[in-house]
Order: structure tokens, then sequence, then C-alpha cells
């Protein structure tokens, strides 16, 4: 009893050597295929470094293609040369130049030995098949495929829109049930003899001929007609990522190859020289025989698929930009903004550092440029302060600042007058927690020197930035922690807001506030309202505000008055 291997080589001349050496040493026929492709010179070499082996076997050459028939065609002709030099051999492994034996070959050997009648073949129908990519399922057997997707893709892609156009749909000959699979399997004799010797192999090639990528669905199709003893998977390790391409396993993939207990992996760096002398050291000891188990790598795998996908929470960069919708929070850490506390209160960065011994910076967005806290020009990471720099990207600005200083909570000011481009950014973060007092930015022009024909214009268009801003906050998109005062109702009672704030960012913070910041004096301000009115602008942002009477800034908090029934 033996098992031969058939073995499609498309490079790596020299790894592939190695493993044929390997297995015909430990009785195994090994029977290869060569890419027309390769050059001749390089051809010969390999022919003639493997000439002293007896039970060593070169086939006819195909030019080899990426989804075509040539692949199909290369393995039916290496299979028969197999069949016909080696009547000993009872199955017939199918491996690539790239694959690389991680048990020793008696445990295989064994293995099939046990099981003498059963084919190892991943086989199933289109329904069943979850992992294809590019979306052709049933299509690829009712279609006709004569261009290369990979050298002709335009009229790949012409061709297929035109047979739908018209209605096309080729007929599937009679008794085949489409199945599709690996790639690479493991026949017994009297199943693989079957299928290269069937009446009407000529229409089953023809037909395949023209199907879309059929070494995954000839062998898994055909197998049915012959066998009722199927196993549906693969002795060959083989993974794919999320785009259909097979993962290369490198050298620091040791351990995870061996805990898969897999016979055959694919696909080998050809420069992995620690895998190499690993599983092909004559000294390798025979493992347990254990059944081959992939599930046991598995998680490992789905781990990379996201991280690859999905990346780590609030890191961009040029390896890693992920599409609308896809990854966990658009930032890494939780972080606050302040609308309209600067305007109303006087030093209130400082007064908050204070209270929650967080960094806090002024407006990082100011059209001046970032206000960093303690007036730095370059911050973590290298991040200048010019607005130019900041503004090329405003979003990648934040969350950089945001992965930066891993560890410590940013807090910062934020208004109408700053770059609104990070909007959306801020109202779709989790991550975010953001305190507007709404209409607070009249303050600051209250207070200025400007001619009031200049306040008025700034001020209304001050006024339709925040509401464009308070509808984005409000969307029902919004997933940040949100709250939103009116001036007038925060002023009427302070220090209620601000424990709830800060209570949030440090909530091991059990202090009491006793005492708010320091408002900047409103004298006056109620009246300014009103001149805003009176030029024509409704000021509405501030709320229900007095304006006959100046405010006082209370020193502390006012009870809100409650309605007792």
């Amino acid at each position: 009893m033996s098992v031969g291997f058939v073995m499609l080589v498309h490079e790596t001349l020299n790894r592939a050597e190695q493993v044929a050496r390997h297995l015909a040493a430990h009785g195994c026929p090994v029977v290869i295929h060569v890419d027309k492709r390769v050059s001749q010179d390089a051809y010969i070499s390999f022919f003639e470094s493997l000439s002293d082996i007896e039970n060593i076997k070169f086939s006819n050459r195909h030019t080899c293609e990426w989804g075509t028939w040539s692949l199909v065609a290369a393995s039916q002709d290496a299979s028969e040369m197999m069949l016909n030099s080696f009547p000993e051999v009872r199955h017939v492994y199918l491996s690539s130049g790239s694959c690389l034996p991680l048990r020793p070959v008696d445990d295989l050997i064994h293995y099939l030995a046990d099981r003498p009648m059963t084919n190892f073949i991943e086989s199933v129908t289109t329904e069943d098949v979850p992992w294809t990519v590019g979306g052709l399922d049933f299509e690829r057997f009712t279609l006709r495929f004569p261009f290369s997707w990979k050298r002709q893709r335009k009229l790949f892609d012409r061709y297929v829109k035109l047979q739908r156009r018209v209605g096309f749909k080729r007929k599937i000959p009679d008794g085949l049930v489409p199945h599709m699979g690996s790639q690479w399997w493991c026949l017994t004799r009297q199943t693989l003899n079957a299928i290269l010797t069937d009446p009407d192999r000529k229409a089953h090639d023809a037909y395949f001929k023209k199907v879309w990528i059929p070494d995954e669905s000839y062998y898994q199709t055909l197998v049915r007609l012959y066998s009722n003893n199927i196993e549906s998977r693969s002795l060959t390790l083989s993974k794919f990522d999320y785009q259909g391409k097979p993962h290369t396993f490198y050298d620091d993939h040791l351990q995870l190859l061996r805990r898969s207990d897999c016979f055959v992996a694919r696909k080998i760096w050809n420069k992995a020289d620690r895998l190499y002398d690993t599983f092909l050291s004559p000294q390798t000891n025979s493992m347990k025989r254990a059944e081959p188990n992939p599930g046991k790598i598995d998680r490992i795998f789905s781990k990379a698929v996201e991280r690859r996908t999905e990346g780590r929470a609030g890191l961009y960069m040029q390896s890693r930009q992920p599409g609308p919708g896809k990854g966990h929070n658009k930032t890494c850490a939780p972080y606050s903004i302040f609308e309209g506390f600067s305007d109303l209160f006087e030093d209130f960065d400082d007064w908050l550092s204070q209270a929650v011994g967080e960094r806090v910076h002024g407006h990082l967005f100011a059209p001046e440029g970032a206000e960093f806290s303690g007036d730095q020009k370059i911050f973590s990471g290298a991040m200048s302060h010019h607005a130019t720099l900041r503004d090329y990207n405003p979003c990648g600005f934040l969350t950089n600042l945001i992965w930066n200083t891993r560890g410590e909570r940013q807090c910062f000011m934020y208004g109408p007058r700053d770059n609104q481009e990070i909007n959306w950014l801020i109202a779709t973060d989790d991550n975010a927690q953001i305190s507007v007092i709404s209409g607070a930015w009249a303050v600051t022009l209250f207070r200025s020197n400007l001619d009031f024909s200049e306040i008025r214009r700034e001020a209304a268009r001050l006024q339709k930035i925040e509401t464009q801003h308070l509808e984005v906050l409000r969307s029902r998109h919004a997933k940040a922690r949100v709250r939103i005062w009116t001036m007038a109702d925060f002023i009427e009672s302070r220090l209620e807001p601000l424990q709830a704030i800060i209570d949030e960012i440090s909530p091991r913070n059990v202090r009491r506030l006793a005492q708010a910041p320091r408002m900047r004096d409103l004298t006056g301000f109620g009246q300014f309202l009103q001149n805003l009115k009176n030029q024509g602008m409704h000021p509405h942002l501030m709320g229900d505000f007095p304006m006959v009477s100046d405010i006082e800034s209370p020193l502390y908090d006012r009870k809100k008055p409650y309605l007792v029934k």
C-alpha cells in the first residue's frame, strides 16, 4: 500500500526538489508537472537534478494560468502517468510545489491504509459554499469564460455582462450536479481511474473548459458520480484571507503548523528555511496518530482576518484605511469636547485640568492653528500646531492625537469658529463625550470691540454653523455621549451639569464641586441680544435669556423649583 504524489510546480524549483526527494525517500512515487512558463534551461536543470531517483517522473508540460482549464489538464496528465507507472499506488495526493509535509510520511501512509476506500476531497454544492469571492457562484457553471480573469479582465467582465443581458445559459451535462471545493485532494486509485477513463470524459472536459476556475469544480463534481465514500475535506492545510487569496506561511508559523495536525500545508514561503529544515528533517519523530484538525487554528486565522479588515480601533495608516462602516470605534480611547465653556468661563481649561487631573487643550481646530496644552507647538507623535497641516486631514489629525496619547484622556474646546469637518466623526464615535452650551459663542462677540454691523453678520454666521452642528449631534446616527444646554439653562444651575461632566471623566473622583469656574461678566448681555433682534437677527440658541435685567454671576448653584402635588 502506497500513496503517490502529483506535484504541480510553477516556481521555486529548488524547494519542490527538496520536497520531492523527501517523499520519494519514504517510498512515495512522485509525478511532477512543471509549468511551461518556466524557462527551458531551468526545467532541464530541475529535471536532471532528480533524474537519479527512479520513483520520480515528469509529465507533459502545460502553460498554466489561474482560473483556467490548464490546471486541470496538467493534473490529468500527471495523474494518468501516476496510475500507469506505479500500479502499487492506492491513493493519489494532489499537491503544489509550494506545499510542505507537516507530519512524517509514514503517518500519512498508515492513515490512508486504514481508510483504503475513502476519497478526501472538499465537495459541496454552490448553495453551501460560503467562501466564493467575486460575485460568481452558480453562474460559473452556466456562463462561458473564454477570457482570462487576470490578463483580460475588461474582456472577462464585458463578456459576462453581455451573457447576462441576452439571457445566455449553458446546459449542464446530464447527470452532473455542480460541486465546488478546495483544489487539493487525495483520491483512491479506483475513483481517479474512473474519472479519467469515463466514456463521457470528452463531453465533461469540453463543458468544464469554459467553467470559471474549473480546478475547484472538475474533480469535486465528478467524484460524486463514482464514489459514495467521500470525506468532504482536504488533508492539506490551506487558508485564505477575506479577498480569497491564500495565506503564506513563514518561519514564525512553525508552532502554528504543528498544532494543526494536518499532513501537508500550503502555501510556504520559499525562504522559510526553518520550516523546511524542521519538517523535512530525517530525525523527525512520528507524531501521535491524530486526526487532521485545522479547526484548532481557525480562531487564530479568524482573528487575523478581523485585524486585517477592521484593524485596531482608532489606528489609521497607509497600510490600513478601512472603508465606511468598517472597523470598531473611530478612535482608540475616550475623549471629551467642550463647546461654549471657554466663551462663558474665564480660564476654563486651567480649572478643568485641576478638577479632573487630565490634559486639557484649547481650541484644537481654531483657524489660527491647534492650541495644544501649555502652548506647545509640537505635540505627541510630532503633531504640528500648524493650521495648514492640520486641515489637510482634520479627522486624521484628531484620530492620531487620540492614538498618540493612549492611556491619557484628552479634553479640548470646540466651537462654530473652528474647522467643522470633524462633525460627523465625533458625533458617530462611541468614545466621544460632547458637552455643548449652545449660543455661548455670543459672549465673545459681546465682549469684542467690533462694529455692531460686523457683529451682526458674524453672529448670524456662527449661529447658522452651530445649528447645523447641533443637527448632526442630534442625528439618529450619533453614537457619542452628547449633552446640550442652552446658555440660559446652563447659567441657571451650572454646578449640576459640571458635576455630571466631571463624574463621567473621573468616575473615581468622589469629591463634590464646591464652586464653579469664574464666569465672565455678563452685564449688558441681555441688551446685546435684544440689539441683535432689533437688527433683524433672532438669536435663538441662547434659550430664554432675560432681556431687561442683567444677569449677575451666581457664586453657588441655584436650586431649580419643583412642583409638588
